[in-house]
């Protein structure tokens, strides 16, 4: 009559240090990951102090974020996240087609993506539009956008993921990412992307990432 409950007790225990290995086996994950991405809290700091003129609301941020596992789609609708651009600085973006502001500054991001895109950088706008991509992409041909790379997110989990931290507070929303997939400052609302000030900014970030 004892042997079921002391074997149930023995499976519970057993089970209990499974979930416990589990959430130690995560969170363990989890502090390599903002490890890696504090280390480059003075590359951040320096950076924020470069963000002057047209891009002076960009703000660093204390600590760096990662962010290498936020998704979306590219124009044909294959799966990407920023962690295919590792290796890479990035111009993250986020717009949509009802946000006024956002559609003035994407010809800015096009005229940046043409001067400084590359093996080095690149911008990366995603489009947050509800339901399918059609409002978005008639976007880029009436503004005739051909060389800055489509991306969409219809769940708008990119802005909610930022939003929850923080980090994003309303549209548009710019980051700038280093190498590694590690958000190291934002930039919330429009600025003029073309310019010689954030021409100035960029170009910072690639010596800080040259030189890490």
């Amino acid at each position: 009559m004892k042997t079921k409950p002391l074997l149930f007790g023995l499976l519970s225990v057993i089970a209990l240090g499974i979930g416990v290995y589990g959430i130690n086996t995560l969170s363990g994950n989890q502090t390599e990951e903002q490890a890696r991405c504090a280390a480059g809290s003075d590359h951040a700091a320096t950076l924020g102090e470069t963000a002057l003129g047209e891009v002076a609301a960009y703000r660093a941020l204390d600590v760096p974020v990662d962010v290498s596992s936020i998704s979306f789609v590219d124009a044909d609708g294959n799966p990407k996240t920023i962690a295919d651009w590792n290796g890479k600085t990035v111009l993250f973006n986020l717009w949509a087609t009802w946000c006024p502001p956002c559609r003035e500054e994407m010809p800015y991001f096009e005229e940046l993506q043409v001067t400084k895109g590359g093996d080095k950088f690149e911008v990366v706008p995603v489009s947050i539009d509800l339901g399918d991509d059609v409002k978005p992409k008639a976007f880029y041909e009436e503004t005739g956008l051909k060389e800055l790379p489509f991306f969409h997110d219809n769940t708008m989990q990119s802005f909610e993921s930022l939003k929850s931290q923080a980090i994003a507070l309303g549209m548009p929303t710019t980051l700038i990412i280093d190498q590694n997939g590690c958000g190291l400052g934002v930039l919330n609302g429009p600025a003029q992307w073309a310019s010689p000030d954030a021409v100035r900014l960029i170009d910072k970030a690639l010596e800080l990432a040259e030189n890490s």
